[in-house]
C-alpha cells in the first residue's frame, strides 16, 4: 500500500493577478465558514467589501500580504498593515482546518517582529476567536463596525512579540 502524500502548502507574495482569485477566497470563508456566528445579511454585507475587485486589490496591494498555495493554487491569504496589525486572514473552506490559517499567521508574526514591533492585534470575528486565542492572542476590546448597511461585531485580539535572539 502507498503511504498518502501530505498536501505541499506553501507562501509567496501577492500579486494584482491574483485578485479574483482572493476575492473568491475571501466570499467563500465569509459564507461558508461564519454561518453559526453571522445573519445572512451581516454575511452579505462583509462579502461587499469585495464587490470592487480592483478597490479590493489595491487595498491587498497596499498592505504586505502573503498567500497560501496548495500544489502552486492560492487556498488562502494575510496581510499585514503598518508592521503591526493583520488586516486580513482568509483561508478556503476546502483548506481549513490544514494549517493553512496557522502557517499565514506564523509568518506575519514574524515578519512584524522582524520590522520591529512590539505586539501584534487583529480585528477578529467572532469565529475565528479560538483560532488566534490558541496561538497566544488575547481579547482587547470589543467592536462595532457597520458594512454595507449591516452592524458586524468583533474583537481586537494582541499578542506581545517574542524579542529577536541574537
Amino acid at each position: 500500500m502507498m503511504a498518502r502524500a501530505h498536501p505541499s502548502f506553501a507562501l509567496r507574495p501577492f500579486l494584482i493577478e491574483d485578485t479574483p482569485l482572493l476575492a473568491e477566497i475571501f466570499r467563500a470563508s465569509i459564507s461558508e465558514l461564519t454561518v453559526d456566528d453571522y445573519s445572512e445579511r451581516q454575511q452579505e454585507a462583509w462579502i461587499s467589501a469585495a464587490d470592487d475587485e480592483d478597490a479590493f486589490g489595491q487595498r491587498l496591494a497596499a498592505q504586505l500580504t502573503l498567500i497560501a498555495t496548495l500544489n502552486g493554487s492560492p487556498v488562502g491569504f494575510a496581510s499585514l498593515e503598518n508592521n503591526e496589525t493583520i488586516h486580513m486572514l482568509y483561508v478556503h473552506p476546502a483548506a481549513a482546518g490544514q494549517g493553512v490559517g496557522a502557517m499565514l499567521v506564523d509568518a506575519l508574526e514574524k515578519l512584524a517582529g522582524a520590522r520591529g514591533a512590539k505586539k501584534l492585534r487583529a480585528d477578529v470575528s467572532d469565529t475565528a476567536q479560538d483560532f488566534f486565542r490558541k496561538r497566544g492572542f488575547a481579547p482587547y476590546r470589543r467592536n462595532t463596525v457597520q458594512r454595507g448597511g449591516e452592524w458586524l461585531s468583533n474583537t481586537t485580539m494582541e499578542k506581545q512579540l517574542a524579542k529577536e535572539k541574537v
